[in-house]
């Protein structure tokens, strides 16, 4: 790949990605409730399953897949109404997501939050016609196709860990801010709001 297609292409996905979406809501909401250390454990599964909707978009797969609907209809409304659950719960203060009195929440398992970031990664088609869209026009025909994909896969990841980051961390903060006024219930609320968001989000799109 040339440097003057990769010149392109990171500010490109780096702008893409920035932007407010599914997977960032859920960093901002888990970085809120759960701190930026254990959503770490989600950004993990969501880098998880952008690795393989790009990869599997690369090779046309992905193109096969979207012919085929009902995949991921079943996919977002599984996903979404987990993510819907979880939002319900940290509303009422419940479950091991949300915030105790003390300011700390119970501990939900690696397991659960890495499911959290592959289900929400995968579940939207948007998502797949995007790399479907996104990835030939800055490959060079002329050069190695499997370096190519893996040198952009590679940016992909370090570029969406990069903003998954920043989202919790401004999750963080709000955290920080609504303590120092001792409101957990609030900040649960709106973490869940945020959670059910997310999982109405997901299953709509």
């Amino acid at each position: 790949m040339s440097w003057g297609l990769l010149s392109l292409f990171i500010p490109t996905f780096f702008f893409v990605s920035i932007t407010p979406g599914m997977c960032m809501m859920l960093a901002l909401t888990l970085g809120m409730s759960i701190g930026v250390k254990r959503a770490l454990w989600m950004m993990i599964g969501e880098l998880a399953g952008v690795g393989l909707v790009a990869t599997l978009s690369s090779v046309g797969v992905a193109a096969l897949l979207l012919n085929y609907p009902s995949v991921f209809t079943v996919l977002k409304y599984i996903g979404g109404a987990y993510l819907f659950y979880v939002g319900v719960q940290m509303w009422l203060s419940r479950g091991k997501m949300a915030l105790k009195p003390d300011g700390e929440s119970q501990r939900a398992s690696r397991l659960a939050l890495m499911s959290q970031g592959f289900i929400t990664a995968i579940a939207n088609p948007k998502g797949w016609a995007f790399f479907v869209a996104l990835l030939p026009p800055f490959i060079n025909p002329e050069q190695p196709l499997m370096y190519q994909l893996a040198s952009l896969i590679a940016i992909i990841l370090v570029l969406e860990f990069s903003c998954l980051l920043i989202y919790a961390s401004g999750g963080r903060t709000m955290r920080s801010l609504l303590m120092q006024s001792d409101n957990v219930q609030l900040m649960n609320r709106i973490a869940g709001t945020l959670m059910i968001g997310v999982g109405i989000w997901l299953a709509l799109t």
